[in-house]
């Protein structure tokens, strides 16, 4: 039995986007959406959301939420199945709890109670930092969201190779009938001097032509199980985070790996992660590694 796509509602206009989003992804991997509403919103948020009425009760403004986002939901694609959920906890614990039983998460990039200039909320964050499935936080520009672009980005880093991140941007391309754009980022050592600009020249050439080496042997794996997806590699010099920045700008989805090491709690994010999160203008998919 395939597992459901799960995404968090709060009848913010955030989360409507993860969930026009979300039917979208579920049609094209012809898997079921699940829509959950945590009633316990307030541990996280502070405010109703833009269509509620005027003072209902918890209870109703909650079946109120999940019954107008399954309705968007149905209207926006009637092939997906679609179930929905209220459950008695906070936010963050609901959707760790659900990410057991997930093919992925998508949440909002933020809650409808987040201050207005805060570029990421906090479930999103926690979530994205401590989940066991892959958690897309959907952002970015409205032709991002709509996969105008025909690119899928992968973040190629020491340990990608056979990952999961790999798998789902692989995934992610050949449903999407796409080009998986693969990005590696290089960047001289500081301590690395010479003597002239000749050498630096070729200092450089060989740190981009190990970097492309690399790539070629993280996808090697990637591309004989699909053949069919046109893969573009590119080494870029440069901070890792900023490179995916950039590149985030013409893509419609940026798929990274997140470690997860065993015995260690609380947010673990990498500082490329966190950049992503906060800053890219497109979709990002998070995706568990556990070391």
């Amino acid at each position: 039995m395939e597992l459901p796509l799960v995404v968090g509602v709060d009848g913010s206009d955030s989360s409507l986007q993860a969930v026009d989003w979300a039917v979208d992804e579920a049609a094209r991997l012809g898997l079921p959406l699940r829509l959950v509403y945590a009633s316990l919103w307030e541990r996280y948020e502070g405010s109703r959301p833009s269509f509620s009425t005027d003072g209902p009760a918890e209870e109703v403004m909650a079946e109120h939420i999940v019954a107008s986002c399954a309705d968007r939901a149905r209207l926006r694609n009637p092939d997906v199945k679609v179930s929905s959920d209220v459950l008695p906890d906070d936010a963050v614990s609901v959707l760790l709890h659900a990410a057991h039983e997930s093919s992925a998460l998508i949440t909002g990039s933020r809650g409808r109670g987040e201050v207005a200039g805060l570029l990421l909320g906090t479930v999103s964050l926690t979530v994205a930092a401590r989940a066991v499935c892959p958690v897309i936080v959907v952002r970015g520009g409205e032709r991002n969201r709509q996969g105008s672009f025909g690119r899928v980005v992968l973040g190629v880093g020491d340990s990608t190779e056979g990952s999961a991140a790999l798998r789902l941007a692989f995934r992610e391309a050949e449903a999407r009938g796409c080009t998986l754009h693969a990005v590696r980022a290089w960047r001289r050592r500081a301590h690395e001097h010479v003597d002239s600009p000749l050498m630096v020249d070729d200092s450089a050439v060989a740190h981009e032509e190990r970097a492309s080496a690399l790539l070629t042997d993280a996808l090697r794996d990637g591309v004989r199980n699909h053949p069919e997806v046109d893969v573009l590699r590119q080494a870029f010099e440069g901070p890792a985070h900023k490179v995916l920045l950039d590149v985030s700008a013409g893509a419609d989805l940026v798929v990274v790996g997140a470690v997860r090491r065993h015995g260690h709690f609380g947010l673990q994010l990498g500082r490329v992660t966190h950049a992503l999160l906060h800053h890219a203008e497109c979709p990002v998919a998070v995706v568990p590694q556990r070391v």
